[in-house]
């Protein structure tokens, strides 16, 4: 059935479908991974379309665009797409046209990878770039990461895939609660009120209304508002309704790192990320202390976890308390659950140590 056409919203996705795809839509009988970052897709009609992954990134140039879309004109009809991971996989119906794909986009610098048991690329959030609320830039971490982390990408050596994510504040618009890493920049002071203006910008109900830990009273007084500290979670939220809220803090704001969370039900449930790292600070252009952290827990975990276990089924099975120990990482008052609401979640077993 065809979708009609409008003068709003995206096009139909089919009109840009290579012909493959179009003609074995959802009769796919199997694919196969030939080698890290080129995939095989074999339809029931026994047609085939090859897909080589490239890293990309979340903000390009439209130069960067061009190149791309050039590679894609001469080797695949023009046809590839982004992957939610910001990815670019090039689609290939000639399987002659594989190979010299891949010659041209390795002579030109391109990383092939990301696919099977191995470290995609990072879904991120907007970081200093864009965001009003940012605790730390997204783009610049994720670059010092994958700098690093670039041998993981391009070959098939970890014990299962490794999804990494960052979030540039606790309001978490990236996949940080369910990755095997997460990276999140974090704020560590209350909103600076700004009397003067609050008044005059902002409606003090709504900004009331915005705290989910009802951490802000009217002040008659100044006809502004007051801050409890103890109760205030730092998410930023009310900045978000009034700008006479600023959050940001040069030298408080930071990142912390989770880990062991993941979407994926095979084997094991999905899993929520926890708590690996309380702080580490923002040290813009290069960030050495979080990658440092990362690339370390990366390591252990490619050194120690079963063929097939995930970041956090193989701490399940070793232990939190052996986690730390094969890190290095110092397991400090900040990794206990002290919600109010946390009965639930308390581990109370003899069997930890701390």
């Amino acid at each position: 059935m065809a979708i009609a056409k409008t003068d709003i919203g995206p096009p139909d996705f089919r009109q840009m479908l290579p012909p493959v795809i179009t003609k074995n839509y959802g009769s796919w009988k199997y694919h196969e991974n030939l080698k890290p970052g080129v995939l095989k897709h074999v339809a029931e009609s026994g047609d085939a379309i090859y897909t080589v992954r490239v890293a990309g990134s979340r903000l390009v140039s439209i130069d960067f665009i061009r190149d791309i879309a050039d590679i894609a004109d001469k080797y695949c009809g023009g046809h590839l797409r982004f992957t939610s991971r910001h990815n670019i996989e090039f689609l290939v119906s000639d399987a002659a046209m594989v190979e010299p794909l891949i010659d041209e986009l390795k002579q030109k610098g391109y990383l092939i990878g990301g696919t099977n048991n191995a470290i995609s690329n990072v879904v991120h959030t907007q970081g200093w770039v864009h965001c009003h609320s940012a605790a730390t830039d997204a783009s610049g971490i994720v670059k010092s990461v994958m700098d690093e982390l670039v041998p993981y990408f391009t070959s098939e050596s970890l014990p299962a895939k490794l999804r990494i994510s960052l979030a540039c504040c606790l309001n978490m618009c990236g996949a940080v609660h369910c990755s095997d890493l997460a990276i999140v920049g974090i704020h560590r002071k209350p909103p600076k009120v700004d009397h003067e203006r609050l008044g005059k910008m902002c409606e003090i109900p709504t900004v009331i209304a915005s705290c989910p830990t009802a951490a802000i009273r009217p002040n008659p007084k100044e006809k502004s508002v007051t801050i409890n500290e103890d109760r205030c979670m730092y998410c930023g939220n009310c900045f978000s309704v009034c700008p006479a809220l600023p959050i940001a803090d040069a030298l408080n704001d930071g990142v912390a790192i989770f880990v062991g969370g993941k979407v994926s039900n095979a084997r094991t449930a999905p899993m929520f990320s926890r708590l690996a790292i309380p702080y580490l600070p923002n040290t813009p252009p290069r960030w050495p202390e979080v990658v440092s952290a990362v690339k370390n827990i990366v390591e252990v975990y490619a050194k120690n976890a079963h063929k097939g276990e995930r970041m956090g089924e193989w701490i399940e099975r070793i232990s939190w308390e052996r986690f730390f120990e094969l890190t290095g990482i110092p397991f400090t008052d900040k990794h206990i659950d002290d919600f109010t609401h946390a009965t639930t979640t308390f581990r109370t077993t003899p069997t930890f140590k701390w």
